[in-house]
């Protein structure tokens, strides 16, 4: 149940809610004004472990896979085996490139997985254009680039945006400490109640569309 608590949560299903710009205002200790900074944060569902090749979601011919000599720290190996992975996703020119491994193969396998992830959420993210999402989402615009959260460090207090929430005790959250599991634990009650509440504005919307589109047709028959 993908609104339960915590433990029956997967991985995509408890971070979900952490995409977006994460805003810190800090003191640094050799100044006196505060520093403003922004990390964004993307959080994608991986791809089905039983697609082996990744190609139930993204065929091969649309797939240009290249492989290049590793790069940066690795002792002896790095720029000896072309071990590294790019691929390219020629329809909408998106890219992943893996060299964690020294098996090209297990590179492979990484790099379709996150090419297909990226992939899937743009496509996510135009389905939810097209429909108008976007403007009516309480949870915001669903954008990267959106910012959701400020770390405020004088105050001590981390403020959600979308949810209009505020906590203090910022190195306790972000620590993994009390009640609700640190920082992540915290907030998602809170998202996960705006989410139902905008699921069911969703369904109310589209029940009153039908509704009028069935007596229009109504009237047009008694006439």
């Amino acid at each position: 149940d993908e609104y339960g608590d915590g433990p029956t949560l997967g991985p995509y299903g408890f971070f979900k809610f952490e995409s977006g710009v994460h805003r810190v205002q800090r003191v640094p200790v050799n100044d006196v004004r505060i520093h403003t900074s922004a990390a964004s944060v993307a959080v994608l569902p991986a791809p089905n472990d039983l697609s082996k090749n990744g190609e139930d979601v993204l065929p091969l011919s649309e797939l240009r896979i290249e492989t290049m000599r590793a790069s940066g720290a690795g002792g002896q190996h790095v720029n000896t085996t072309d071990s590294a992975v790019r691929i390219t996703h020629i329809p909408t020119g998106i890219t992943a490139s893996i060299q964690d491994e020294r098996s090209q193969h297990k590179n492979k396998a990484k790099a379709i997985k996150l090419i297909t992830a990226r992939v899937r959420d743009q496509q996510q993210a135009e389905e939810a254009r097209e429909r108008g999402d976007a403007k009516n989402k309480l949870l915001g615009g669903g954008d990267r680039s959106e910012r959701i959260r400020t770390y405020n460090y004088p105050q001590d207090r981390i403020t959600d945006h979308r949810c209009k929430h505020s906590e203090h005790g910022i190195e306790k959250m972000l620590g993994g400490g009390g009640e609700l599991d640190g920082l992540v634990g915290t907030f998602a009650p809170f998202l996960r109640d705006m989410e139902r509440k905008e699921l069911l504005a969703s369904i109310e919307e589209e029940e009153a569309v039908g509704r009028k589109e069935r007596n229009g047709s109504r009237n047009k028959r008694k006439k």
